[in-house]
């Protein structure tokens, strides 16, 4: 059983992908998520790990990312993302 759980412990901790959220002023947000869901110009969406790579403009709304169980949300006025490669680059006004 100790096996099991410290076989998904390690599974959960390779399934994330790296938020990096920053505005014009500083970093805002800059760590390992499981998921992330972005107010798009054409509707929300979500980001998991291995998405395809993605550019989108953001409008007003909230970023909500979960990092270790825990959901956390930023709200923005508008920006741009950039997905690829398990890495989520943000650029926002706040």
């Amino acid at each position: 059983m100790a096996d099991l759980i410290g076989h998904l412990k390690q599974e959960r901790m390779t399934d994330v992908i790296s938020l990096h959220i920053v505005s014009p002023e500083r970093t805002l947000v800059e760590q390992a998520v499981s998921s992330v869901t972005l107010p798009g110009t054409v509707g929300p969406f979500m980001v998991l790990k291995n998405h395809a790579p993605i550019i989108s403009s953001l409008e007003k709304g909230e970023i909500v990312y979960v990092s270790e169980g825990k959901e956390s949300r930023l709200p923005i006025r508008e920006g741009f993302v950039e997905v690829r490669d398990n890495q989520v680059d943000v650029c926002v006004e706040v």
